[in-house]
């Protein structure tokens, strides 16, 4: 294993050692702040497929997450009031189960990426990126006009939802579900960059041009990656609701989209474990500076600028002593 391999692997490996060495001190709080650093890491992870595969530096992914907390608000405030929402047309019925929430969040968060991705990848640049800040922007105002599920005060679940033989109220077991689920994506992206369409995408981010000769459609490649990368952020928005038993417009707003774009800038961006080395970074960061100074994200700035200046292969890349290749 090269250098590069054991900084992944020692990326990989410090959530669940630092949870387990929680459980056995007793501390709960660390155990779910292990698991935010895992769900924002997550969410990173599919941003990474766009933005490091595929070039997207998109202002808009909040959505997806915020699709994907609000599904589970959604379906979980109809199961704890035993009142099914009626549209008119038909009726949906609560639920709390995990899976079903994961699955609905996956879909609604790739069906609006693939809406949002045949109107804005038809641009690209600083056009693209205000398209997408503008949708963005959209469902953040539209959640906040949205009183039935509680406006701009949010929405509160009061049970985690269940998932079959696990106690998901258990810190270490909710934490050991969401960790699972990141190990599964991370390998599934994994092989996305390994397989033809990553290696096509990644070509298409360098020379659309030459992409397109090769009778390679560089739009559709770019929407392909985009979808799969909001079904991932969805994934994690309902992950994040559940964790914190709240939904809030704050989920959809563009501070959110940059801050998913800061951890795949501090761990690496186009490695596929930079984004969980950024995630864990950040939360690091926010746990010991917000109690030294309100403005510690002023400090997370000074660092963010030092890693665009000097060490454009982020945290992971500049431990391995390289940049990526095409950087």
């Amino acid at each position: 294993m090269n250098r590069e391999g054991l900084i992944n692997a020692s990326v990989y490996l410090a959530l669940p050692v630092l949870a387990l060495a929680a459980l056995a001190l007793d501390e709960p709080f660390t155990i779910t702040l292990a698991t935010r650093a895992a769900i924002l890491a997550l969410a990173a992870v599919g941003l990474n497929l766009a933005l490091g595969l595929g070039g997207l530096v998109s202002l808009g992914h909040a959505v997806f997450f915020g699709l994907g907390g609000y599904a589970m608000g959604i379906l979980a405030s109809h199961a704890q009031s035993y009142a099914p929402l009626y549209d008119g047309w038909f009726v949906v019925e609560g639920t709390k189960s995990m899976p079903v929430i994961w699955l609905v969040a996956v879909l609604s968060s790739a069906l609006a990426a693939l809406i949002i991705g045949l109107l804005s990848l038809r641009t690209s640049g600083v056009y693209f990126i205000m398209i997408t800040l503008a949708f963005g922007q959209m469902f953040y105002y539209f959640s906040i006009s949205w009183p039935a599920y509680g406006g701009e005060d949010g929405l509160s679940i009061y049970v985690r939802n269940s998932f079959p033989g696990l106690n998901t109220l258990d810190p270490i077991q909710f934490f050991a579900l969401v960790f699972a689920l990141l190990s599964l994506v991370l390998w599934g992206m994994g092989r996305i960059a390994r397989a033809p369409f990553g290696l096509a995408l990644s070509a298409a981010r360098q020379n659309a041009a030459r992409v397109e000769t090769v009778g390679l459609e560089p739009f559709r490649l770019r929407l392909v990656a985009f979808v799969i990368s909001g079904a991932v952020t969805g994934l994690a928005g309902a992950l994040f609701a559940d964790l914190n038993r709240f939904v809030s417009p704050t989920m959809f707003s563009w501070q959110m989209s940059g801050e998913f774009i800061v951890f795949v800038v501090l761990g690496g961006i186009g490695r596929l474990f930079g984004p969980v080395a950024g995630a864990c970074l950040f939360v690091l960061l926010e746990h010991t500076l917000s109690g030294v100074s309100e403005f510690w994200l002023v400090y997370v700035g000074a660092i963010l600028l030092l890693v665009v200046l000097f060490a454009r292969g982020g945290l992971i890349g500049s431990l391995a002593g390289r940049e990526v290749a095409d950087d």
